[in-house]
């Protein structure tokens, strides 16, 4: 009845939006509904029909990538502007949908989230859900700079934020476990735009109130991430693929060296392993001791990559693992690292030059284990 009655817009006025009311009577007061109000309210309401069909449509079919894709949104809110100011922006979330996500969260204070806001919490958000033990995330333009996790939520914002407090400046800060007021008093010393965690003793909130500008999500109990369709545009259509959620566990590993890693070694390395796949390839992710200590993210070649894990480390790499999200072509990766200290290199393999690389692990003593899976993130 709704579709008819919009078809029909040169004498019918369909409405679907109670907050249009007001304006159908305004107009009746005056004698009649214009033709640009019909045509107005017409096409709202084929936005509607065409939104609860598309609902059916994707839930009844069986297939996750069918030969034809529906997607419907409702808006969530209009920003200032995009990434950059002179680009219009507005976010918008699937209609009827609950899940502890950015867009959902309570907002306990602060500023409208903005476009940058909403894209660099979503990363932190999705990479503090790959851990089950207490983890503290901190996100710098769209990149991991600081992950920790541990057994004392404090000791592991310390730890998270200490790995490169340069890059945390200005950052997100994400936990997966309820903000404590001893944690809020740590933040309140340092700037940064979002704290995000599924919950805030009340305490926590009057502290962290006392930074007016600072914005503060309540995103609700939430457990680790689920396979979904992540959907990007491309001119012309859109490209759909499955997130990125399969795990590794020891099993999964190939030891490829002479040298052996230990069992706690090769705990940090399924951790940074986690971490890694939250970076822009090529990425190269130093850790230690459940801490990210260097990160090398979205650089144009993978030697570039170590140079600048490296570099941010500094001296703490020493004794840390090394991880790459994809092979390496060329054993010079392997000579960048052979007077750091690191013991262990992680890397997916099937490079045709997979030898050379393992030779030159065996030539430095280092031990290099293969996941066999790569961790690409665009």
């Amino acid at each position: 009845m709704v579709r008819s009655a919009a078809k029909n817009v040169g004498w019918v006025c369909a409405v679907v939006d109670p907050s249009d009311y007001s304006t159908i009577t305004d107009e009746l007061r005056c004698g009649e509904i214009s033709f640009e109000t019909r045509k107005k309210l017409s096409s709202k309401a084929f936005g509607h029909t065409a939104q609860y069909d598309t609902i059916i449509h994707n839930y009844l079919k069986d297939e996750k990538l069918s030969d034809d894709l529906s997607l419907t949104f409702e808006k969530h809110s209009e920003m200032r502007y995009g990434e950059n100011p002179h680009q219009l922006a507005s976010s918008y979330k699937i209609p009827g949908n609950t899940d502890p996500n950015i867009l959902n969260a309570t907002i306990y204070q602060g500023k409208q989230l903005s476009y940058n806001n909403i894209m660099d919490a979503d990363g932190a958000l999705a990479c503090v859900k790959e851990f089950d033990e207490p983890a503290c995330v901190v996100v710098k333009h769209a990149n991991p700079c600081g992950v920790a996790v541990g057994d004392d939520l404090l000791d592991v914002y310390t730890r998270a934020f200490n790995a490169d407090s340069l890059s945390a400046f200005g950052g997100i800060i994400a936990f997966n476990r309820t903000c404590t007021k001893d944690v809020a008093e740590a933040i309140s010393g340092v700037f940064v735009e979002i704290v995000l965690a599924p919950n805030f003793d009340p305490e926590a909130l009057d502290i962290l109130n006392k930074k007016k500008n600072l914005r503060v999500l309540g995103i609700g109990e939430f457990e680790k991430r689920t396979a979904k369709l992540e959907v990007r545009n491309v001119d012309g259509g859109l490209l759909v693929q499955d997130t990125d959620t399969k795990t590794l566990s020891k099993d999964n590993l190939t030891v490829v060296t002479k040298k052996q890693p230990s069992e706690q070694e090769i705990i940090t390395a399924l951790f940074t392993w986690k971490v890694l796949r939250h970076a822009k390839s090529n990425g190269v992710l130093i850790a230690k001791d459940n801490t990210t200590v260097g990160l090398g993210a979205g650089q144009v070649s993978r030697v570039d990559a170590v140079h600048m894990a490296l570099r941010k480390g500094g001296k703490s790499v020493k004794g840390g693992i090394l991880a790459s999200d994809a092979f390496f072509p060329f054993r010079d990766s392997i000579d960048a690292i052979k007077d750091s200290g690191i013991r262990v290199v992680m890397q997916p393999g099937g490079s045709i030059r997979d030898q050379e690389v393992i030779d030159a692990c065996n030539e430095y003593g280092i031990a290099m284990v293969f996941t066999n899976t790569r961790c690409f993130k665009h």
